[in-house]
């Protein structure tokens, strides 16, 4: 089970995810949204690898690893890109006219998903916890940082059109 977690909560499915919420977004007219999505996404993947590069932490022993990974371990890359997508996710669905977006069971469905991502990477082997952790936490942050920047950007652009 752990082992389709981490699967489908890998890099390659969160620009997925990202792309069709960025579909969305512009077939509803918000440009704005949609590259606050694609940005910190393209943006978070590539500070993210260059941390990798940097750290070069190596991954748990591998008895104790179920899965076969060449890459360095801290931040971890599905922690990450989970974390930053939902954070995002949940400000375009905040930001949203329709209101079953609104409700708090709908709103906590991203922040789950990235919940059993990161622990699949630790039942795994494939991380440490705090691997793990810092990619939550780099993720997060990095998502929180494009939703402000974006509504500095709006705010400036508003008072220059006064």
């Amino acid at each position: 089970m752990f082992w389709v977690i981490t699967t489908l909560g890998n890099t390659v499915s969160m620009f997925v995810w990202s792309i069709v919420g960025c579909v969305l977004l512009l077939r509803r007219g918000r440009r704005a949204d949609a590259v606050v999505v694609a940005g910190a996404m393209l943006t978070g993947w590539g500070v993210m690898s260059l941390a990798k590069l940097i750290f070069g932490r190596e991954r748990p022993p591998i008895p104790e690893r179920l899965v076969e990974i060449s890459s360095h371990s801290f931040p971890s890359g599905h922690a990450t890109m989970s974390a930053l997508l939902a954070t995002v996710a949940i400000a375009m669905m905040l930001r949203s006219t329709t209101p079953w977006l609104h409700r708090p069971a709908v709103l906590a469905l991203p922040v789950a998903s990235s919940l059993v991502i990161g622990f699949s990477r630790i039942y795994l082997g494939a991380h440490w916890t705090t691997d793990v952790l810092a990619g939550w936490a780099f993720g997060t942050l990095w998502g929180l940082l494009w939703i402000y920047g974006s509504g500095a950007v709006s705010a400036r652009n508003r008072i220059a059109a006064r």
